[in-house]
């Protein structure tokens, strides 16, 4: 029987897979786990279960220990997970794709419909208990109808938030490392471009790409500058993806029309000046965040710690 350490609280189902096998050290305090707690609680580990929350590095995994062999991930980005690390290490390094696909896509309308129409300012306004009246100029927003989404990361997500722009009457444009499947370009009427091409066409540009190196403040003032001044930005990918100083100036100088923001750049701090601004939309990081996804993420790592465990290749292997 393995050790299996998960590093934070996940539904009880993938609980209960897990320890129908194996011995589970499983976090269950309502904050998120100290660093010291957590590299004592890994020593002696054959599996580690992570949340995005925890940062899975040289020093942990030897904390750990030789014996190691898999950090299953409950997320679909791995930003937090140092693989080179792993690899080195020989530790297979999972994740959680396809299964968040749909809820996070849902976000991205959510978030776009939010901005655009200016949903926020309309709640706020009810709920400060403001005097208002119906007038024909009362914050109006832009329609979706005949405009264009520009999709930065044309993956599964990606596919999913153009699938359901189209629906509203979007034209899509995409930029992406790789060209998408032709039959899957032809459904949704998408054309690849490249990325100063989609700023400059979009009238909303929505983040689907992974973070790494590559796309650290892939968006920065210069990019922000390129966008149309009536154009909106989206972001549900990872905050760093976006420079959110050159972000904040771009919406508090009316250099772009809005945006609608669900991750940050140094989650959980938002920059402050964003909190002041009425043209950006807030969330607080929900873009898996319903009941059958957050247990279908948790399964899929339970799935993949397990597989691992008995020698067996895991369903979703980072790389």
């Amino acid at each position: 029987m393995s050790r299996v350490v998960v590093t934070g609280r996940v539904p009880d189902a993938a609980i209960e897979k897990l320890r129908a096998e194996h011995e589970v050290d499983a976090w269950s305090g309502p904050e998120s786990i100290g660093r010291e707690e957590l590299l004592r609680r890994v020593a002696g580990a054959d599996a580690v279960v992570s949340l995005l929350t925890e940062r899975i590095d040289a020093e942990l995994l030897d904390a750990a220990g030789p014996q190691l062999k898999v950090v299953a991930n409950v997320a679909v980005g791995y930003d937090n997970i140092d693989v080179p690390a792993c690899t080195e290490r020989g530790i297979v390094a999972t994740n959680t794709p396809g299964v968040l696909t749909d809820a996070t896509a849902d976000i991205a309308l959510s978030l776009i419909l939010m901005a655009t129409r200016r949903l926020g300012e309309g709640e706020r306004l009810i709920r400060s208990g403001q005097a208002w009246k119906w007038g024909m100029f009362f914050l109006l927003g832009s329609s979706l109808q005949g405009k264009t989404l520009g999709v930065v990361g044309m993956g599964g997500i990606g596919q999913a938030t153009a699938r359901r722009a189209k629906a509203f009457g979007m034209e899509i444009v995409y930029q992406s490392r790789s060209e998408i499947d032709p039959g899957v370009a032809a459904e949704l009427g998408a054309r690849r471009v490249d990325l100063n091409e989609l700023l400059t066409v979009s009238d909303v540009v929505s983040l689907h790409c992974p973070y790494g190196p590559a796309t650290h403040h892939l968006l920065g003032a210069e990019q922000l500058g390129a966008m149309k001044s009536s154009a909106y930005l989206v972001n549900t990918a990872r905050g760093p993806i976006v420079d959110e100083a050159a972000l904040a100036s771009a919406l508090r100088e009316g250099r772009i029309a809005g945006a609608g923001l669900d991750v940050y750049e140094h989650e959980p701090r938002v920059h402050p000046e964003l909190l002041e601004l009425d043209n950006v939309v807030l969330l607080p990081h929900l873009g898996s965040a319903t009941v059958e996804t957050r247990t279908a993420m948790a399964m899929l790592a339970a799935d993949n710690a397990l597989a691992v465990l008995g020698g067996d290749r895991p369903p979703a292997p980072i790389g």
